[in-house]
């Protein structure tokens, strides 16, 4: 069974624009803090990875927006990985308030060298920690 991480926060006033709702660029923000707690769930945290040669940049963001979540409410941020390739993964967030969908889309991360840079292999590590994760095409 694929496991599905949900990472939950409360909207701040100040994360609000003049129409009362989150301002768009706050949902990659929420996906960043949602991916860093996916990780350390499943690997045990990013600066493991770091340590061990590898890094991870973001290469693709798409984000839908469906409606707008609002002041105090409480957002949930669902995080299926939806590929795992040999030098790239994908998550493809959903962000909800309830039932209701708020934003959806789709990141893809590319592995790269932590010291020279470049694209390089996914981690066999980091492979195994996401297979659980991994979840049929959204």
């Amino acid at each position: 069974m694929t496991k599905l991480f949900t990472h939950r926060l409360r909207v701040r006033y100040s994360e609000c624009d003049q129409q009362n709702v989150v301002f768009n660029g706050h949902y990659l923000f929420y996906y960043d803090v949602a991916v860093t707690e996916l990780w350390r769930e499943a690997a045990g945290g990013y600066a493991s990875m770091l340590a061990g040669g590898a890094d991870l940049v973001v290469a693709e963001a798409r984000i839908r927006y469906r409606q707008g979540a609002r002041f105090d409410e409480v957002l949930d941020i669902e995080m299926p990985v939806t590929h795992l390739g040999t030098t790239s993964m994908i998550v493809c967030p959903r962000f909800k308030v309830g039932e209701r969908l708020i934003a959806d889309g789709e990141v893809r991360h590319v592995f790269t060298d932590a010291v020279a840079g470049g694209k390089r292999e996914m981690p066999g590590v980091i492979r195994e920690a996401f297979q659980p994760y991994l979840s049929a095409g959204e």
